[in-house]
């Protein structure tokens, strides 16, 4: 009950939500849930009101391996149809949330697993989630994290969720549920260095892209290497990456064309961009943008800068750019940032430092240094999907 209480108490004063994992290994002798010990939280969480949401378990895929137990996809969908019945006795519960499977990365097996959860339990989740690793983080380096092969592996992964999802319940939402730069708890100098942000910015732009709304991430704190913040909670790359992301970023997501860059793909080769540009609407929240402005990010894997000119509406406005550059000697390893040049820290352990941007007149080249992450947005354009929520 103390670690609960704390725990939402930290969510709680941070203005997050908190989704709690109840433990599935609890089993009866024929296998089933045992939901003795959930429905006691459940009911000490009801008694102190918390508003929470749920799930059971986590990469049930991997129980046999982990535990030496084995849950089938059939079985854990009986599991939450059981816990869907246990929330709605609870008044407080009768209406939360309830996401899952969280398996792991779908491979044949997987699949199979996700397709055996779907048939029993496809209507009694919110949202249907998957966590997703990039890297083994035992045998990780720098160079891994420029690799656009890399890059790509996610968007394979969306494709098969997706089709199971859609089969079993169309329209259902999709979320990744646990992604990080590397398994095995990451590695330290590279999955909390500025390296490991062109895996997560990438992330970011291509899940909006395909329809994936909410990303959780792995970790905040304490948990190997892929956290946000270090021991003393100094913001680390990713954190500041992640903050630009939520000031600037809507999410209307909005096609783009890049000529030049929409090549054609010859028979048996694939192309592996190393530009990679996203664009969605600028976020309603930031009140320095008008509605009808656009935000592009861009992620330069090049090891040579590249210049964009702006075309059509957005070529006669004014750009504000955020570029973000590792601080230091250490380069790619580096575990600071510096915005248009100026390096990023906190005030005081409770304030911000003020991320001003770099006005670029309007008409101008942008130059993407080499191995960069970037935003622009372009104001003004009073662009018609932007002007409306």
């Amino acid at each position: 009950a103390r670690s609960l209480d704390k725990l939402y108490n930290f969510a709680d004063c941070s203005g997050l939500h908190l989704i709690f994992a109840l433990n599935a290994l609890r089993r009866n002798p024929n296998n089933s849930w045992n939901s003795s010990n959930a429905l006691s939280l459940l009911k000490y969480s009801a008694s102190k009101k918390y508003n929470i949401s749920w799930e059971l378990g986590n990469e049930p895929n991997n129980y046999r391996t982990l535990s030496g137990r084995s849950v089938n996809g059939s079985q854990l969908g009986k599991d939450y149809t059981q816990l869907r019945s246990l929330l709605q006795l609870i008044r407080t519960y009768s209406r939360a949330h309830l996401y899952g499977p969280n398996i792991g990365r779908p491979r044949k097996n997987v699949v199979a697993f996700l397709e055996g959860f779907m048939k029993v339990a496809g209507g009694t989740v919110d949202a249907v989630t998957w966590q997703h690793y990039y890297i083994d983080g035992r045998v990780a380096k720098v160079t891994d994290f420029l690799k656009t092969r890399l890059l790509d592996t996610l968007s394979d992964q969306i494709r098969k969720i997706q089709k199971v999802v859609n089969t079993y319940t169309p329209g259902k939402k999709i979320w990744l549920e646990g992604v990080g730069m590397t398994s095995a708890g990451g590695m330290n100098n590279l999955s909390d260095s500025y390296a490991a942000g062109f895996l997560w910015l990438n992330t970011l732009g291509l899940l909006a892209s395909r329809g994936i709304d909410v990303v959780v991430r792995h970790s905040f704190l304490d948990h190997g290497h892929n956290h946000l913040v270090d021991q003393n909670f100094n913001p680390l790359p990713d954190y500041w990456l992640s903050l630009l992301y939520k000031r600037l970023i809507g999410p209307k997501v909005l096609a783009i064309h890049v000529a030049g860059l929409q090549r054609k793909p010859r028979p048996g080769r694939v192309i592996r961009d190393k530009l990679r540009i996203y664009a969605h609407c600028t976020s309603y929240h930031n009140h320095n943008y008008v509605r009808g402005s656009i935000t592009l990010y861009i992620i330069n894997l090049h090891r040579s800068r590249k210049k964009i000119k702006l075309a059509g509406t957005l070529r006669d406005k004014i750009v504000h750019q955020y570029l973000l550059q590792p601080y230091g000697k250490d380069g790619l390893h580096s575990k600071s940032v510096q915005l248009n040049g100026q390096p990023l820290a906190m005030v005081d352990d409770g304030t911000l430092p003020e991320l001003k941007p770099r006005p670029l007149r309007a008409g101008r080249t942008l130059v993407i240094p080499p191995l960069t992450m970037s935003f622009y947005v372009v104001k003004n354009v009073n662009a018609l999907a932007c002007r409306y929520r």
